[in-house]
Order: C-alpha cells, then sequence, then structure tokens
C-alpha cells in the first residue's frame, strides 16, 4: 500500500484542488498615463473598489493620472501638508527670543562644567 501512495506525484508541483465551483469577484481595468515618460500602466481592482486618482508609474516611478476615457484626470494635491522640519514645529512652542536665551544658558552652563574639569586634570 506504502508503494502506491504517492507514485507518479511531483509533490508541490501541482495543485490537487480543481476550479470547479470557484466564482471569481468582478474585476475593474484602469489605466493610468505618465506624463513623465509616457507610457501606460494598467491596474487591475475589485469592481467595489475606487480607484485612487494618481499610481506609480511601473516604467519611471514617478506619478501617472488615472484616464477617464482619453483624457487624464487632474490630481488635486490641495489637502496634502506639506512636511515640517523639527524647526518648524520647534518655533510654535516657542519664540526666537526665547530660543536664543535658552540657548546663552545651556552654554554658560557647559562652559562653566568645561573649566571646572579642566581644573580637576591640571591640578
Amino acid at each position: 500500500m506504502a508503494d502506491r501512495s504517492l507514485r507518479g506525484m511531483r509533490l508541490g508541483a501541482q495543485s490537487l484542488q480543481s476550479e470547479e465551483g470557484v466564482v471569481y469577484s468582478p474585476r475593474s481595468r484602469y489605466t493610468y498615463l505618465c506624463p513623465a515618460c509616457g507610457k501606460e500602466t494598467d491596474v487591475v481592482f475589485s469592481a467595489e473598489a475606487d480607484a485612487p486618482q494618481g499610481w506609480e508609474c511601473k516604467h519611471c516611478g514617478q506619478e501617472a493620472h488615472l484616464l477617464v476615457g482619453d483624457i487624464p484626470v487632474e490630481i488635486d494635491h490641495s489637502d496634502v501638508k506639506t512636511p515640517r522640519s523639527h524647526w518648524d514645529m520647534l518655533l510654535e512652542r516657542r519664540t526666537r527670543a526665547e530660543l536664543e536665551e535658552l540657548l546663552e544658558e545651556r552654554l554658560q552652563y557647559l562652559r562653566a562644567r568645561r573649566g571646572t574639569s579642566e581644573r580637576r586634570h591640571s591640578a
């Protein structure tokens, strides 16, 4: 019995599951046009999903625009926040005068500490 259980099978090479009774979900194909390289990228989404207005071009990596008919959709970037640096966030919390005062206090502390450590090494 053991000699015929796996005879002739290639393990892992073929699936034993059939495609009978499998119902695929409805899909929609969308085309994106890249303004940088001029090439089109086709993407398949579920029919229930909303297609994004922009998609990364598979050829050059720039942002491609969704085509509606033969016209690319204009992407609205007005709601995108501009990145803030650490300096910008710091200026939201303190004024420049307060920052200069804190810097001077810290420099005095460091100079005083360095002055005491130099005396220890020379003595």
